[in-house]
C-alpha cells in the first residue's frame, strides 16, 4: 500500500528513494561468477552486455559507438550534436575541455547554435555500419519530426527518442506535436524512448509500441534542472515503479514485453548494479564512459540540457579518465572505488544473490539502507 506523507495543510506527497539508498542482500544461494550470463536483447537485436552509451557528446563520437558494439554493448549517437554540426568537430572538444569553468555555460551556448547538417547524420551513421555493428541514433522529441527521415534513409537499426521528460500525450497551442504513437507504428525499426518518472507515464508510453522505456530524466551528475526546474526523479523507486507498469502491460497486451531501461545516476558500478535489482533491464550509462581514455570529452562531461540557448539545465563537470572503455566496463580494475569493471561488478552480485539470468536477477532483496555505510 502506498502512503503519502503529509507535508503540510492541504498538500502530501509520496516517499521515494534514490539508489543510494537501496542495498541488495544476499541469499542462501551462490554461484561462480563465471556462470552468470549478462546478455540482452531489445526486438530483433542481440547484445553481450545490458549497458547503452548515452547519447552525449562527451561520451559517444562514432569511434567509440563504434567501440561499445565491439565490446558487446550498445552506443547511442546524438544526432543534434557536435558530430552532425562540424565535419570536424575535435577542434571544439578541445575547446570545451580547455575552456575556464565560469566560460564553459557560453561557449556550449556558442557552439551548439551551429546548425545540424543532414547529410553529416548520414555520413556518422553510414560510419558506424560499416563497422559492422549495430547502428542506434538518438534525437529530441522537439527535433524528431524535422529529421527522422533522414536518420531512417540513412539506415538505422535502432530509434532513440531522449528527452528530460517525454510522454505520449504533448500539448501544444503553437504547432503540431509529435504524435508518438503514430510515429512509432509508421517506423520500420524498434524505438527507445524516455525519460519517464512514473507507473502511468510509462505505461502510455508503452502502449505507443515502443520497444524499451528510458527510465529517469538522463543528464545524472551533470545535470541541474533539480536547481533550475524543482524537476527530479529518485531513480529506486522510478524504476521499481515502471518495472510494475511494464509487468502490468504485458497482461494487458497479451504477453508484449517492453524493455526498462534506467537512464541517469550510474556514476558507479554499485548504483549500476542496483538498477537490474529493481528492475531495470539494461542501464545507459553517461557519466562512468565520460571517463574512459577514449571518450571524446576529453575528461570532460556535459549533457544536452546544458546547451539550451536561454535556460542552460545542466553544467560541464570534469570527470577526469580512470581507464580504457575496456577497462571501465569489463576490467580489470585497478581501483577499489567502482569506477570500472561494471560487467565484473554486475556478475559478482548476482553469483553472490544466487542468479545466472539478468531476469531472474530483477527478483533479488533489496532493503532501505538506515545508512550508506
Amino acid at each position: 500500500m502506498i502512503q503519502d506523507i503529509e507535508i503540510g495543510q492541504g498538500k502530501t506527497g509520496r516517499m521515494c528513494y534514490s539508489l543510494d539508498d537501496v542495498a541488495i542482500v544476499p541469499t542462501r544461494r551462490t554461484r561462480d561468477p563465471e556462470d552468470v550470463d549478462t546478455s540482452w536483447q531489445v526486438d530483433a537485436y542481440e547484445f553481450d552486455i545490458p549497458v547503452i552509451g548515452a547519447p552525449m557528446d562527451s561520451v559517444m563520437s562514432p569511434s567509440t559507438v563504434i567501440e561499445m558494439g565491439k565490446l558487446g554493448g550498445l552506443g547511442v549517437l546524438d544526432l543534434e550534436g557536435l558530430w552532425t554540426r562540424y565535419d570536424d568537430p575535435e577542434p571544439i572538444l578541445r575547446e570545451i575541455a580547455q575552456c575556464p569553468q565560469e566560460e564553459s555555460t557560453a561557449l556550449l551556448q556558442r557552439v551548439y547554435a551551429e546548425p545540424i547538417k543532414p547529410q553529416l547524420i548520414t555520413e556518422r551513421l553510414h560510419e558506424i555500419r560499416d563497422a559492422g555493428v549495430t547502428v542506434a541514433g538518438a534525437l529530441s522529441p522537439q527535433r524528431t519530426q524535422d529529421l527522422y527521415q533522414t536518420v531512417l534513409d540513412a539506415g538505422v537499426d535502432l530509434f532513440v527518442i531522449r528527452g528530460t521528460a517525454v510522454s505520449a500525450e504533448h500539448v501544444s497551442q503553437t504547432h503540431e506535436p509529435l504524435d508518438l504513437k503514430q510515429f512509432i507504428y509508421d517506423l520500420d525499426v524498434p524505438v527507445i524512448v524516455g525519460g519517464a518518472a512514473n507507473y502511468r507515464a510509462a505505461k502510455h508510453l508503452m502502449r505507443t509500441g515502443a520497444a524499451g522505456i528510458l527510465v529517469g530524466s538522463g543528464g545524472g551528475a551533470v545535470s541541474t534542472s533539480r536547481t533550475i526546474t524543482g524537476i527530479h526523479v529518485p531513480l529506486a523507486t522510478a524504476i521499481a515503479d515502471i518495472a510494475a507498469a511494464r509487468k502490468d502491460y504485458m497482461e494487458e497486451s497479451d504477453g508484449r514485453y517492453v524493455q526498462v531501461i534506467a537512464d541517469g545516476g550510474m556514476g558507479f558500478s554499485g548504483n549500476f548494479v542496483k538498477a537490474f535489482a529493481l528492475g531495470a533491464d539494461a542501464v545507459m550509462l553517461g557519466t562512468p564512459l565520460a571517463r574512459a581514455a577514449e571518450a571524446p570529452g576529453l575528461g570532460m562531461h556535459w549533457g544536452h540540457e546544458a546547451v539550451h540557448p536561454t535556460l542552460p539545465r545542466g553544467r560541464r563537470a570534469e570527470v577526469g579518465t580512470v581507464g580504457s572503455l575496456e577497462q571501465i566496463l569489463l576490467g580489470p580494475s585497478h581501483q577499489a572505488d567502482g569506477s570500472t569493471n561494471f560487467i565484473g561488478a554486475l556478475r559478482r552480485a548476482m553469483a553472490s544473490t544466487g542468479y545466472v539470468k539478468l531476469h531472474d536477477f530483477q527478483r533479488a532483496q533489496v532493503v532501505v539502507a538506515a545508512s550508506h555505510n
